[in-house]
This record gives C-alpha cells, sequence and structure tokens, in this order.
C-alpha cells in the first residue's frame, strides 16, 4: 500500500509480482541480473506486451491491406515496410515507457494533462475506430471460416467465446498464455512465403527502391492503400493498448531494456508476416486476371491456392483466423483499458469479473456487437476493412502529437522524458503523416492528379513543416520547466501521484497548433469516406 500512496498507481491490482506467461519475477526481486540465464529468465517473464501488440498489429486489416497491395502491385510497395519500423520503435517506445514510469493510461493522462475536452476527443475517436477494428476482426474470421469451409454462424459464435474466455479466466497469467499462444501462429506466414516462391530479386526491389505504382487517375487510390499500410501497421490503439498492458504487468523502469527486447521482437515478426502475405500474393496474382481486382482475404485464399496448392491456401486461411482473434483480443481490451481509465473504474486483467463489471461489460459489448454486424447480410466486408485502416492513419497524427507532448512533460516522466533525437525524429512522423493526408486530400479532389504535382505538394509540405519545427524548436530552448531532472535517478523515478503534479503548460500558440491539426484530418476523414463511397459505387 506504500507504494501506492507515493506513486500515481490508480488500481492496486497493478502493483505486485509479475506474473507473465513465461516466467514470474517476484515485487521484492531486486537482484542484479548479471548471467545470461538470468537475464534469460527475465526476459521471458517480461515477454508480452510488445510481441502481443505487434502481433495484434498483423491482423485481418492488415492481411487484406498487405494482400491487396501485392495482388495489385505486385512488391512495389514493399518499400513502406521498412520505413515504418523507426516509426513502429519509436512511438511503441515512448508509451511503454510512459506506462513503466506513470502506472497510468495514456487517456487518463491525455484527460488530466490536457483536460476534459481533449481527453474526450482522443477517447472517443479511439472507441469508434477501435469498434470498427473489431468489425472488421470479425470480417476476417468470417472469410477465413468460408475458405476452410467452416459455417458463418458457427464460425463467429465460436471465435467470440474464445476471445472472451480467455480474458474472463480472472488471471492475468492465463490470458497472456492463450495470446501468446496465438501470436505463435503467426509464424505460419514463414511456411507460407516459401509455399509461394516469389521471386527474391522481386522482393530485394521492392523493398530498396521506393515508388507509387500507377499513372495520372490512380493516384488518389495508390495513395488510399499507402495510407491504409501506415494505418494498419502504426495504429492508434496500439498506443493506448501498450501502455495500459505494461501497467497490469506490472512492469517497473527497472525492466525497460528487457521490454525493449520485447518490443523488438515483435516488430520482426510483424515486418517479417507483412513481407510474406506482401510476396506471396504478389507471386500468385502476377499475370493471371485477378491481377489488379483485389476483392477481399478469401479472394486472397483462393488465389494463393491456385498457385502454390491447397496447403499454401489453408495455411493462408488459418494464418489470417489466427491473426483475427488476436487482433481482436489486442483492440477490445485497448477500449476496455481506456475507458476504465478515464471513468475511474477497476480494470485489470488481475481482476475477476466480479471485482471489476464495467471492465468486463465494455470488452464484452464491443465482442459481442462486433460479431451480430458481420453477421448481417449484404455488408461490404472488403471496403469497410480498408476504409477502417485509412482512418486509422488519418487519425495517427493526432494520437502521436499527443504522445510526443506527453513525453516532454517532466512532471509526467521526470529523468525519463524524451532526449532532443527522439522529439526531432518523432516531429518529422508527424510531418510525414500529415503530408500523406494532404496528397490523399489533393488526389480526391483532382484525380487526374500528376506524379510532379504530387511532389510539388510534398515540397510544399516540407518548407512548412521546416518552418514550424524551427520555431517549435526556438521555443523550447527559451522554456523553463520548474520540474529538475536528474537522470541518474531514472530506474527507481516514478511519477508522483496525478494531484501532485504541476500544472502542465499550454500556450496559446500550442492549443492554436492542435486545434488546426483536429480539423484539418476531421476534414481528410471526409475526403476519405468520400473515396471509398465512390470505390464502392
Amino acid at each position: 500500500m506504500a507504494t501506492i500512496t507515493r506513486t500515481a498507481v490508480l488500481d492496486e491490482a497493478h502493483v505486485g509480482d509479475i506474473r507473465g506467461a513465461l516466467g514470474t519475477i517476484g515485487a521484492a526481486d531486486l537482484e542484479p541480473r548479471s548471467g545470461l540465464s538470468a537475464k534469460l529468465k527475465t526476459l521471458l517473464a517480461i515477454v508480452g506486451p510488445g510481441l502481443i501488440v505487434m502481433c495484434g498489429d498483423n491482423d485481418a486489416g492488415a492481411f487484406s491491406t498487405y494482400g491487396q497491395a501485392g495482388q495489385n502491385y505486385g512488391t512495389r510497395l514493399l518499400w513502406t515496410l521498412l520505413l515504418l519500423v523507426p516509426v513502429l520503435y519509436v512511438n511503441q517506445e515512448m508509451v511503454l515507457r510512459l506506462g513503466a514510469v506513470t502506472g497510468v493510461g495514456h487517456a487518463r493522462l491525455i484527460l488530466e494533462r490536457f483536460g476534459r475536452y481533449w481527453g474526450a476527443f482522443s477517447v472517443i475517436d479511439l472507441f469508434i475506430l477501435n469498434a470498427l477494428t473489431i468489425v472488421t476482426e470479425f470480417i476476417g474470421i468470417t472469410l477465413a471460416a468460408g475458405y476452410l469451409g467452416l459455417p458463418r454462424v458457427l464460425a463467429v459464435v465460436l471465435a467470440a467465446g474464445i476471445i472472451l474466455a480467455a480474458a474472463f479466466t480472472g488471471s492475468f497469467r492465463r490470458f497472456e498464455r492463450i495470446a501468446v499462444a496465438f501470436c505463435a501462429g503467426s509464424l505460419l506466414l514463414i511456411p507460407l512465403y516459401f509455399l509461394s516462391h516469389p521471386s527474391n530479386a522481386q522482393m530485394t526491389h521492392g523493398f530498396l527502391v521506393p515508388g507509387l505504382p500507377g499513372g495520372s487517375g490512380q493516384m488518389a487510390t495508390v495513395m488510399l492503400l499507402v495510407i491504409g499500410i501506415v494505418g494498419t501497421t502504426v495504429a492508434p490503439w496500439q498506443l493506448f493498448f501498450q501502455q495500459s498492458y505494461v501497467i497490469d504487468k506490472r512492469i517497473t523502469p527497472r525492466f525497460m531494456r528487457y521490454e525493449k527486447v520485447d518490443l523488438w521482437i515483435g516488430i520482426v515478426i510483424v515486418v517479417l508476416g507483412a513481407a510474406a502475405v506482401m510476396g506471396a500474393t504478389a507471386a500468385a496474382f502476377a499475370g493471371t486476371r485477378g491481377a489488379g481486382n483485389f476483392t477481399d482475404a478469401a479472394g486472397l485464399a483462393h488465389g494463393i491456392a491456385a498457385h502454390a496448392g491447397r496447403v499454401a491456401g489453408v495455411v493462408f486461411a488459418v494464418t489470417l483466423l489466427d491473426a483475427s482473434v488476436i487482433g481482436a483480443f489486442a483492440v477490445s481490451l485497448s477500449s476496455a483499458y481506456a475507458i476504465g481509465d478515464t471513468l475511474g473504474l477497476r480494470h485489470s486483467l488481475h481482476r475477476g469479473v466480479r471485482q471489476a463489471k464495467g471492465f468486463y461489460a465494455i470488452y464484452t459489448a464491443l465482442i459481442a456487437g462486433a460479431a451480430a454486424i458481420v453477421l448481417l447480410p449484404g455488408a461490404p466486408l472488403g471496403l469497410m476493412i480498408e476504409g477502417v485502416q485509412v482512418l486509422a492513419g488519418v487519425l495517427l497524427p493526432s494520437a502521436t502529437v499527443f504522445l510526443l507532448l506527453l513525453c516532454n512533460d517532466r512532471a509526467v516522466l521526470g529523468p525519463w522524458t524524451n532526449r532532443r533525437g527522439t522529439n526531432m525524429f518523432t516531429s518529422a512522423v508527424v510531418a510525414v503523416l500529415v503530408t500523406l493526408s494532404v496528397v490523399l486530400t489533393a488526389s480526391v479532389l483532382f484525380p487526374d492528379i500528376t506524379g510532379r504535382q504530387i511532389l510539388d505538394i510534398v515540397a510544399g509540405c516540407a518548407l512548412v513543416s521546416v518552418a514550424a519545427g524551427g520555431w517549435a524548436l526556438a521555443r523550447m530552448r527559451r522554456a523553463h520547466s520548474s520540474v529538475q531532472v536528474d537522470r541518474r535517478t531514472r530506474e527507481t523515478w516514478r511519477m508522483p501521484p496525478l494531484n501532485a503534479l504541476s500544472a502542465p503548460m499550454m500556450s496559446t500558440g500550442r492549443k492554436v497548433g492542435i486545434a488546426a491539426l483536429r480539423s484539418y484530418l476531421a476534414v481528410s476523414m471526409v475526403m476519405v469516406i468520400v473515396k471509398i463511397v465512390a470505390m464502392a459505387i
């Protein structure tokens, strides 16, 4: 109890022994890890948050998005995956640092440090996007089940039962063991890649030589897909999930290095899996009537089977089913954690249903609602999946801005605040994401836009970004914080209780900048919806 009074941890269930899927670390275990065996045992106990959030990233929407890129454009968009690796790491490293140091979820921190207005915006955005994302997970389940010859209704009911039962055990360790077992299923994409025999030369060229396929008149469609790849690889729900899951697992700053290794393991798996799907579908549809005519993930399975045999098609469908379940686990928990954190509900997998009724009610409502929606006849399932991924990409800049501001708040992170290099990189990421949405908006408004005109737009956005970055850097150098930090105390420093923190500084310029970003992204979302409706018609 003494620990709770000295830190900001909101739920006593978030304090105590680390009981992971693959090991346990006692709360009183403060011994240094000096030998290889001790370090490996510690890593096994810590592994989970980074692995699950990244495997949940390669979900049903990812399979469709990467598969669409492979079917329609071959390996020519593989380069986007390599560019997203540092983005994945930096974003997720910041939230795992926030979780381990503060003991408070992402939504709660936004609410406390930026006020109810922005906190409500963030949680509402997350809830709506997550609800749609969970629907796409069940779409993936129905498509995989249909290919495997399983009854649609039975598959949805069984999957929903498994997803609910895993969380309702009242044991964090049991949930994580189930989730890690499903994560292991992601490795089936490796044999799928070799069964499909994609060209190594084309794969290498696709990774190393950036380019936008398609000529004038197709740029809006290509940009929609590129932003979809960004949105499915680096999604806003990941920020909220990883921070809350790190807290629920009771990971503290002294295990930060191990959690970063866990994150890298997950990143390697997600990038290899994405490349495998893109490569397999590129090989399967090259030179066929299906090239350039993506329909849905079931169509991908049939195409792969026609190219590489029935076994390859089954492997793809089974992996899609597995990925959809992992995604539903993670995205549902992300919402339940965020809403529970914001409303002050008990929110922990260490608690049983009777001890955290609101938390489990939110989780159940999301799963049950999504399962019901996908069974409605006539829904445009393929376009729904693509639309959700693109919306995630459009909303990502806003989520990243709040993340960046929190990680520079000395009252929140003390000696764990961002270094200058991280700030510069993350600011550049936000600039690139906004630039992509500007290009998308221009492509929708002007369907015949040329490659040269797109380069002009990118150059203009770059100039604006440099000017804005210079202004922000100058302000940061003049700014002084009342909170002094000593980085030598990093391993033992935790954020004080929220009511003991000094009030955050929110200048007029910062408020105007955030409001302008939100307004622009709202316009971009409308343009995305317009484009998707046009594609449907």
